[in-house]
């Protein structure tokens, strides 16, 4: 079968190795170039706030410190998933300690052991107290002794749950 002249054969594309390409030249914000970037300001960014907060002005660490009290407030905003009251009142945080360097260390315990947010809410109370404004690092102890009991709770709680 003859082709037509005009028509032409398809070749392969050669192997990498026969061919060398130059990378092209990787962006860079320097090489940008915007003419209008002097006749618009820049719109304040929604995050400066947040990225830029500083800690409360007092003492760094130890009891009654300003930031112990507000690892205290970020810790009442968790609240036990099966019980309207959070988990401060409700005795489940037995210390909160800030030292010096701002670490803080939550001691807590649960209900019970088989509590259904015993894997996440160490975790939760960890992230909390980290994400105060001033804290370097959080750790959280989780204990068993000396074991929850009613007793433990505020008298918030106990009228919240109507047990006053």
């Amino acid at each position: 079968m003859n082709k037509p002249q005009d028509e032409k054969e398809f070749v392969a594309a050669p192997a990498p190795n026969e061919q060398q390409v130059e990378k092209p030249p990787r962006a860079r914000v320097s090489d940008a170039v915007d003419p209008d970037v002097s006749a618009q300001p820049r719109k304040r960014d929604y995050l400066d706030g947040f990225v830029n907060q500083q800690p409360a002005e007092g003492a760094v660490g130890g009891a009654g410190s300003d930031l112990q009290a507000a690892v205290v407030e970020a810790l009442k905003e968790i609240f036990d998933p099966e019980i309207p009251v959070n988990i401060y009142d409700l005795g489940l945080i037995y210390g909160v300690e800030v030292d010096d360097q701002a670490d803080a260390t939550v001691t807590m315990t649960l209900t019970t052991p088989h509590c259904p947010v015993a894997e996440t809410m160490p975790g939760e109370v960890e992230l909390r107290a980290s994400s105060v404004p001033g804290i370097r690092d959080a750790e959280v102890n989780l204990v068993w002794d000396p074991p929850w009991s009613p007793e433990k709770m505020s008298d918030e709680a106990r009228l919240e749950l109507g047990m006053l």
